[in-house]
């Protein structure tokens, strides 16, 4: 190790979002969003099928049968957590545009905000 490798834990939690309007390209209000968690999936199914293309092969030229040792496999609480880390990650790269709308909206709201949203409901017949 250089000094300059991280493990995942070892590195500062920093939320990156990018900065300025995001392009739209269809008319349909959340079609963009739809679309961007679609692309997220589609490249994890690739990246998935290739992983286990590769698995099937590197197993069948040592003359194991893998596919009885999936199904025959049990799994530590290290491994189950280890897998529970990994799909948090994966919902939120999945769900990352509705997270930082979310965000967004959070730190646009304000006390004198709320507080002038009730007087003018109040005002209201």
């Amino acid at each position: 190790m250089n000094g300059i490798d991280m493990t995942e834990a070892e590195r500062p939690h920093v939320i990156r979002h990018a900065r300025g309007k995001r392009p739209e390209f269809y008319d349909t209000p959340g079609l963009d969003q739809a679309m961007s968690m679609i692309m997220v999936l589609a490249n994890e199914m690739s990246v998935l099928r290739d992983r286990l293309d590769s698995a099937e092969r590197a197993a069948k030229a040592a003359g194991l049968d893998l596919a009885a040792g999936i199904e025959a496999l049990e799994l530590d609480q290290a491994a189950l957590e280890e897998r529970e880390e990994r799909r948090q990650d994966f919902l939120r790269r999945l769900f990352y545009l509705q997270l930082k709308d979310a965000d967004e909206a959070a730190q646009a709201q304000t006390a004198e905000g709320f507080t002038a949203t009730i007087e003018e409901i109040a005002l209201q017949d």
